[in-house]
C-alpha cells in the first residue's frame, strides 16, 4: 500500500535551494513507487467547503511577492485526472462530508514548490485539494481517512503545509534555531509516533508554544489530513527535519 505523507513546503525559494531537505525530495521517487496519481493537500488553497479540483492541465499561480526572479519562470503543467476527481468526491460523499468541483484553479506553490522537486518532469496525474481552518482537527484528520483506500490503487496523498510556521517570528538572518520551536516539534514527533490522536486533536492546549508555533492552522491541518490517510496502519516515521531562519521547519513524515 502507498504511503501517505505530510511534506513542509518552506518558502517558496525551497524550490531553488540545495541542501539535505531538499536532497530528501529530489531522491523522493528513488525509495517510493512512482505513483498512478497524486492528491495533494495544500495549506495555500483554503475553502469553506472542502473542494477537490477537476481541471484537464494545471496553469502556475505565483502566489507570493519579493523572492527571485527565476521563481516566476517556473512552471509545473501537470495533468489533471477528472475520474479521480469524481471518486474522490464519492468517497466523500460516502462519509458524509460536503465537496465540490473547481475546474479552472491552477497549482500554487504550496503544491508545485515541492511536485517539482520530487517529479520534476510533470509526468503524474495531479487532484489538487483545499484545506478549511474552521473544522475541528477531528474533522481533519476524517477529511485524509475517507481517501486511505486510495493508497491501495497506488495514489500517492501528501498533505503540504508546516509544523512551525510564524511568519512574524522568523529571523532571516538566523543560523541557529529557537529552542521553542524545536520544543514543540519534539511534543508533535512523541504523539506521532505514538499515534497519540487524542493529544494531537488538542494540540493548541496541550503542546508546548503552540501558539507561536501554529499561530493560524492552516499551515498544521495538511499533517492531520496526511496522517488521516495512514489510519489503517497507523505507523509514522519522521524522515527529515530542519529549520530556517530560526524556526521554519522543514520536515518530512511518512505514514503506513
Amino acid at each position: 500500500m502507498m504511503p501517505s505523507y505530510f511534506i513542509a513546503h518552506g518558502a517558496p525559494s525551497l524550490v531553488l535551494e540545495e541542501h539535505a531537505y531538499t536532497d530528501l525530495l529530489k531522491n523522493f521517487a528513488a525509495y517510493t513507487t512512482k505513483p498512478k496519481a497524486i492528491v495533494l493537500f495544500s495549506a495555500h488553497w483554503e475553502e469553506p467547503v472542502q473542494t477537490v479540483s477537476a481541471v484537464d492541465e494545471y496553469s502556475t499561480i505565483y502566489d507570493f511577492g519579493g523572492f527571485q526572479d527565476e521563481l516566476y519562470r517556473i512552471t509545473y503543467p501537470a495533468k489533471g485526472d477528472r475520474s479521480l476527481s469524481n471518486q474522490i468526491q464519492s468517497l466523500f460523499s460516502k462519509q458524509g462530508i460536503e465537496s465540490a468541483l473547481d475546474e479552472k484553479r491552477g497549482l500554487d506553490h504550496g503544491a508545485w514548490a515541492v511536485l517539482k522537486l520530487i517529479y520534476p518532469n510533470a509526468d503524474i496525474p495531479v487532484v489538487a485539494l483545499s484545506v478549511n481552518r474552521y473544522l475541528t482537527n477531528e474533522q481533519q484528520y476524517e477529511i485524509g481517512k475517507a481517501l486511505s483506500s486510495l493508497r491501495e490503487q497506488d495514489v500517492l496523498v501528501i498533505g503540504s503545509g508546516g509544523t512551525v510556521h510564524n511568519l512574524m517570528g522568523l529571523n532571516w538572518r538566523s543560523e541557529g534555531t529557537d529552542a521553542w520551536a524545536e520544543e514543540f516539534d519534539n511534543w508533535l514527533q512523541s504523539k506521532l509516533e505514538t499515534w497519540d490522536t487524542t493529544s494531537l486533536f488538542n494540540y493548541r492546549d496541550l503542546a508546548p508554544y503552540a501558539r507561536e508555533a501554529v499561530p493560524s492552522s492552516e499551515h498544521f491541518i495538511p499533517l492531520l489530513i496526511a496522517m488521516g490517510a495512514g489510519d489503517a496502519g497507523r505507523k509514522a516515521r519522521l524522515l527529515h527535519r530542519s529549520y530556517q531562519y530560526g524556526n521554519l521547519s522543514l520536515s518530512c513524515w511518512q505514514f503506513d
